[in-house]
Order: structure tokens, then C-alpha cells, then sequence
């Protein structure tokens, strides 16, 4: 017989059903279980591959886009980059609103489809003869498109788990998601071997090099995905006890005879407030991916090779760190609570990007010293597979007039900076869907997590565009020093909402408005 302490961590958050409710579903058997947990852990899949679909060619597309297409500035790189977020932002309402009336399959398998597609198109945009950075920029707005079921993801995971369930399923999520943004550059760093000119397939016009491999290895794992979610993906629908119900698609069924939850209404207020700090936090990381090869081939005077080799092993590091913090970070949180992590995160943030302000009176090495030993590149940017190019012009360009006034920023604090921005990430990451999970409770949350990924998407789109224009024309002591600025505003408004980000069930009865 099941002890009363047992019986009580079966029952719901908020206690028994309101009158008038449905009532419970069946006890779920063993099989049902497992069968859940195997679609629960290929959404987690899904999630991983999704992200590292957009960063496994962050490091590389500025060196990329300048090889096809010489035409393409620094300001062309960030529309580029905020290109995918910005395909992802305008396909999850509408994969979110396919999956509430189809088996959501059926969005996942088509969104996969379209990524898969994204990426060959990526691996071919040094094909055409002229546009090749507009064929760029098209293929990784269509493959953000493809990453549109991010809605589709969490809505699956909210509405397969039970209430005690469902923070921890978040937070794997969104470990997964954050891992992804990391360590896809890892794998990026393992293409350098190829080199920028790598293997011709002359009868599929098809060039296998540092910059195309990784598209093509994500394409493949699109495939290996679909098939994952044809093979072990079921529906599972489970109610408030984790007992399974009939219904799939669960956001009308949910909504019956009611809508005022048990307890009163979520706190809408805290939601806009977690929504605006996992926006602050994706933009800074975004932007900080962005600007990451530039920056150093600017400041070190660095080869595209060299950037992109030292700077996916840099990130490399960070995955490896990210990994740390995302074990200690469930542990710190039981301890202090998730918004003290969410605090400390932030702080190591903004002392992070402070470190990059550029200080001295050293100066980056200019590259008109190199103009006179480079040659010009044809019209796909590639040479032909007899010449010879001329040495790459290395340093900060001159048409930055920046860079004649600007001090250099340092090779140690970029590391001590990424070190603190790399532990500080993935902690604010987890903590604001952690928090924002335990802010819903036992509310559908399909449509909320599908704001908080709208969120997160913008962040994705304006991070890069915000970092490219602003670099390209002030240089770090702006960018860097705007970003600073953004995160106190972030901690004003953490230190000013930090009564109201507490559990559905643990709010002050002041805060719940009445019926």
C-alpha cells in the first residue's frame, strides 16, 4: 500500500480537480511509459539538431560569404546571420497552429524536409555565377523556416508531461537547445583539416570544403532525424498525474468549461518579464557568435582559416564549460533558487562583455600593409584549381576608420571575457525556462512557450544585425559598451520583478486578481 507522503506526490500542484472538471484518465502502464519517454527524448534530439543546424557555420559564414561573393560587407554578414532567426520566428505560429489540428508529425517531418533542403542549398551557393550572397542569405532564411518547429517541440513536451514532470523536461530542453549553440562550432572546427579548397566533384558541381562540409553533415543528420521520427515518435497526451488521455492535440481539450485555473490566473506580468529576459540573454549570445570571427581577425590580424579554427576551438571550450554549469546549475538552484543562478549569470555576463572594452595605447594592425600581395578573386570568389593565389590581406580593414583610433583588444581578454560569457549563458538560459515553467503551472503551455520561442528568434534576428552595423561603423567601444548597458537595464528589471517570478502555486494571494 502506497504511503500517504507517496499519494501526495501524485497529486497535482494545486491539489484536487475543481467541480465540473474531467475526470482523471487511466492509470499509464509501463509500455505507455516508455513509449512516451522515447518520443520525449527524440523531440530532445530534434532540439539539439536544430540549433546546431544554425551554429554549426556561424564561425564560418563571414569567411564563406566573403570567398562567393567579394561584394558582401560586414553589415551583409548580419542580415545573413539574423536571416535564419527570422525564418524561425515567422514559421513557429504556424507549425505551432498545424500541430493543434494534425498529429504533429506531420510539421516536424516537413520542417525537417526544409532544413535538409536549406543545407544543400548552403553547400551550393559558390555555383551561380553572380547573387551568390543573395542564394546565401536565402538558404539560411529557409533553413530558420525549417527550424520553425521549436513551437512545435515544447508544445509536444509541455502536453506529455505531468506537472512534476514537466519543469525538468523544460530544463533538458533547453539544455539541448543551449548545448546545440555551442558545441555546433566544434564540429565546424573539425572541417578546418579540409581547407578552404578542399575536393571538387566536377560531376555534381559540388565542392566539399571547410565551409560547405558542415552544411552537408547537417543536412545528413536531418535525414537520420526524420527517420527517428517516423520510426519512434507516437502521440502521448497525459493529464496533471502523468495519466494518459485520448486527446492529442490538447490546447482546445484543455480550455473546456473553464479557462480561470485552480489557484487564479498566471501572472501575466511575470511572464512579459521572463519573455523580456530570455530575449536579452539569446541576443547577447547570439550577438557574441556573430562578431566572434570578425572581431578576431580584426584585432589579431588573423587568416579566415585561422579565425575560424582558433575561434571554433575557443567555443569548444565554452561547450565544454557549458556542460559544467548545466550540472552544477540544478544543484546551485536547489540550494539558493533559480533566481539568485539567474542573477549571478547575468552579473558574469556583463563583466564579460565590460572586459572587451578596448583599452591602451596599442592599435590594431591596419591591412592596407598587406593590399600590394593580394590578387583579385574571380567572379565566384574561388580560384581556379591551377592558380596560385596571392597572400590574404590580414588585419583590420581600412575603409573601418575605427581602427586607426580604436585600441586593440587584447588576445587575453577576448579568453577571460569568453570564459565569463560562456558560464554565465548557458546558467541564464536554464534558469528562464526553469522559472518560466514554474511561472505557468498547470496552464496548456503551448501557446506561451511559442511566445518565449518568438522571443528567443528575435533575439536570434537583431543580435546579429544589431553587432554587424554598429561594429562595422563605432567599433567595439560601442557595441560592447551598448551591450553593457542592456544588461543593467536586465538587472534593474530582474531586482524589480523578483517578488513575482515565483511557482503558480507558491504566489502571494495579493497577486492573484480576482474572478
Amino acid at each position: 500500500m502506497a504511503s500517504s507522503g507517496d499519494e501526495a506526490e501524485q497529486e497535482p500542484l494545486l491539489g484536487p480537480r475543481t467541480p465540473g472538471s474531467r475526470e482523471p484518465c487511466a492509470q499509464e502502464s509501463a509500455e505507455q511509459a516508455r513509449s512516451r519517454w522515447r518520443s520525449v527524448r527524440v523531440l530532445y534530439l530534434t532540439m539539439f539538431l536544430s540549433s546546431v543546424g544554425f551554429s554549426i557555420v556561424i564561425m564560418s559564414v563571414w569567411p564563406y560569404l566573403q570567398k562567393v561573393d567579394p561584394t558582401a560587407d560586414a553589415g551583409f554578414l548580419g542580415w545573413v546571420t539574423a536571416s535564419f532567426s527570422l525564418g524561425q520566428m515567422l514559421a513557429s505560429p504556424l507549425f505551432g497552429c498545424w500541430s493543434n489540428r494534425r498529429p504533429r508529425r506531420e510539421p516536424l517531418l516537413v520542417s525537417l524536409a526544409l532544413s535538409v533542403a536549406a543545407n544543400c542549398l548552403y553547400a551550393y551557393v559558390h555555383a551561380p555565377a553572380a547573387h551568390n550572397k543573395d542564394y546565401m542569405l536565402l538558404a539560411r532564411g529557409l533553413a530558420g523556416f525549417g527550424a520553425g518547429n521549436v513551437a512545435v517541440v515544447r508544445s509536444y513536451i509541455a502536453g506529455a508531461t505531468s506537472l512534476r514532470e514537466r519543469t525538468g523536461a523544460m530544463a533538458n530542453t533547453s539544455a539541448c537547445q543551449a548545448l546545440g549553440f555551442i558545441l555546433g562550432p566544434v564540429f565546424q572546427t573539425c572541417f578546418t583539416l579540409i581547407g578552404e579548397e578542399g575536393v571538387v566533384w566536377e560531376a555534381l558541381r559540388l565542392r566539399l570544403n571547410m565551409y560547405t562540409a558542415p552544411a552537408l553533415l547537417s543536412a545528413l543528420l536531418g535525414v537520420l532525424n526524420m527517420l527517428l521520427v517516423l520510426a519512434v515518435l507516437r502521440e502521448h497526451r497525459v493529464d496533471e498525474w502523468g495519466r494518459p488521455c485520448r486527446s492529442v492535440n490538447s490546447e482546445e481539450e484543455e480550455s473546456e468549461g473553464g479557462g480561470r485555473l485552480p489557484g487564479g490566473p498566471i501572472d501575466q506580468l511575470a511572464v512579459v518579464v521572463t519573455n523580456i529576459l530570455f530575449f536579452v540573454v539569446l541576443f547577447i549570445f547570439a550577438l557574441f557568435e556573430t562578431i566572434l570571427t570578425p572581431l578576431t581577425m580584426d584585432m589579431f590580424a588573423w587568416t579566415r582559416e585561422q579565425a575560424v579554427l582558433y575561434g571554433g576551438v575557443l567555443l569548444a571550450v565554452l561547450g565544454v564549460e557549458a556542460v559544467l554549469v548545466f550540472l552544477g546549475v540544478k544543484y546551485v538552484s536547489g540550494r539558493v533558487g533559480e533566481r539568485a543562478v539567474l542573477l549571478a549569470g547575468l552579473l558574469l555576463v556583463w563583466a564579460g562583455f565590460f572586459l572587451l572594452l578596448p583599452w591602451g595605447d596599442e592599435f590594431p594592425r591596419i591591412q592596407w600593409e598587406d593590399l600590394h600581395n593580394s590578387t583579385a578573386p574571380n567572379a565566384s570568389g574561388w580560384g581556379s584549381p591551377g592558380d596560385q593565389p596571392g597572400q590574404e590581406p590580414t588585419g583590420c580593414p581600412v575603409q573601418q576608420a575605427w581602427c586607426q583610433f580604436t585600441p586593440v583588444i587584447h588576445l587575453a581578454q577576448l579568453l577571460v571575457s569568453a570564459v565569463l560569457i560562456g558560464g554565465g549563458y548557458p546558467a541564464c538560459n536554464v534558469m528562464a525556462y526553469t522559472l518560466y515553467s514554474k511561472i505557468l503551472g498547470p496552464a496548456p503551455q503551448g501557446v506561451y512557450m511559442g511566445w518565449l520561442a518568438a522571443a528567443g528568434s528575435g533575439a536570434r534576428v537583431l543580435g546579429p544585425v544589431y553587432i554587424s552595423q554598429v561594429y562595422s561603423l563605432r567599433g567595439p567601444r560601442w557595441a560592447f559598451g551598448l551591450v553593457c548597458g542592456l544588461v543593467l537595464l536586465s538587472l534593474a528589471l530582474l531586482a524589480a520583478a523578483h517578488r513575482r517570478l515565483v511557482p503558480f502555486a507558491a504566489r502571494p494571494r495579493d497577486q492573484e486578481q480576482p474572478s
